[in-house]
């Protein structure tokens, strides 16, 4: 694969936030991601770079969200919550109150942005913000760990300055925060691939939501039954993204790359290892557009950090022996026997997971096929 001009966006300052102890989100994951990206000296040469993110400015972040609910948001953070903080999802068990819980998200969005000028530029033809991918966030609503959604603002970024722009999110929540921003839209074509909504948070991103007025047919929505493993899962991916990314022709891809879909991730029951991360990001590849990635949810550390490193290898067109190459440490399923560097051992798949698995797979892709596809001509 060839190298490319590729971002790696990170900075210490990031380093100094953190959620509440016994919050699951883990704001470490990042500076572990870039620990092991640096030791295997894959931050520099051939056209990679690290670079530091800038604080999301106010009105940039007026483009998505409230200048209301960013008022209540910094005075929480500051010590002042009340009731019409909590009525915007601030304050919950999902969204603590923190002290850096206002100026955190604003500098991991401004990572996301920052990539996003990078690509504009022609700066960076790829760039992964390991901090970023807060898609649950609303414009006046907490959400899901998430204060400010920097994917939907940087889809927004990249609208505005006439990209059409392709929205892939492989995290295992709906990425519901930027689904709904452009659900009317056609400039900005949204495709989710989440754990069944029935079984998992946020309980939207079913099938037949697919968009309305312009934007009927660009919401696309691939919920996915408890149990699926890789070959389902790229299965999947092939039949819904090669011939809609095709159709659309987009500008630029928007990436997040939510981790908890790995197997043994403790708020979620899919079974993915990191190879098929791999493969999707190879395929976006092929389309020789730019690709803005960012982290996301996942939820095991060790597995997530593997995961984002692996990814970042594969974007940025290192060799692939780093991929395979000496263990960095961490190992699927609390085995200690693994020693195939980055990538994920091969996880065996029972009859009943295929027989449970399959039917319910087959008839989501049917049923997107009959409702999106006819809009884009396929």
């Amino acid at each position: 694969m060839a190298t490319k001009k590729a971002a790696f966006i990170h900075s210490g300052e990031l380093e100094k936030f953190s959620y509440p102890a016994d919050c699951p989100f883990s704001t470490d994951r990042a500076g572990q991601v870039r620990k092991v990206l640096n030791s295997m000296g894959l931050l520099s040469g051939d056209g990679r770079s690290e670079v530091a993110p800038a604080a999301a400015e106010r009105i940039v972040l007026k483009k998505f969200h409230s200048a209301r609910y960013l008022h209540v948001l910094r005075s929480a953070a500051r010590g002042r919550w009340d009731t019409e903080a909590l009525n915007m999802g601030i304050g919950t068990l999902d969204c603590p109150v923190f002290a850096g819980m206002y100026d955190y998200p604003v500098l991991a969005a401004g990572g996301t942005l920052t990539a996003a000028a990078l690509i504009l530029s022609g700066s960076a033809e790829v760039a992964f913000n390991p901090s970023g991918g807060f898609h649950h966030a609303g414009p006046e609503q907490a959400s899901g760990f998430c204060y400010i959604n920097d994917v939907a603002l940087a889809c927004i970024v990249l609208a505005e300055k006439g990209k059409r722009v392709l929205y892939l999110d492989v995290d295992v929540h709906h990425g519901d925060g930027v689904a709904y921003a452009f659900y009317d839209r056609c400039d900005v074509m949204t495709i989710s691939f989440h754990q069944n909504p029935q079984t998992l948070f946020p309980g939207t991103g079913f099938a037949d939501e697919i968009g309305a007025r312009a934007g009927e047919g660009y919401c696309v929505n691939v919920p996915l039954p408890v149990g699926a493993y890789d070959e389902a899962y790229l299965k999947a991916f092939e039949a819904v993204v090669p011939p809609l990314a095709g159709a659309y022709n987009p500008d630029v891809f928007v990436f997040e790359l939510g981790a908890d879909t790995l197997a043994g991730d403790p708020l979620a029951h899919l079974q993915l290892t990191n190879n098929v991360y791999a493969e999707i990001i190879n395929h976006l590849l092929t389309y020789d557009r730019p690709i803005l990635m960012t982290g996301g949810g996942g939820y095991n550390v060790e597995n997530t950090v593997r995961a984002w490193a692996l990814a970042w290898t594969v974007l940025s067109g290192a060799d692939t022996d780093h991929a395979a190459g000496p263990p960095v440490g961490g190992v699927m399923l609390e085995s200690t026997d693994w020693q195939g560097g980055l990538r994920d051992r091969t996880l065996a798949v029972s009859k009943e997971q295929r027989d449970t698995v399959e039917p319910a797979l087959e008839a989501t892709l049917q049923a997107i096929q009959a409702k999106i596809f006819p809009v884009h001509g396929l």
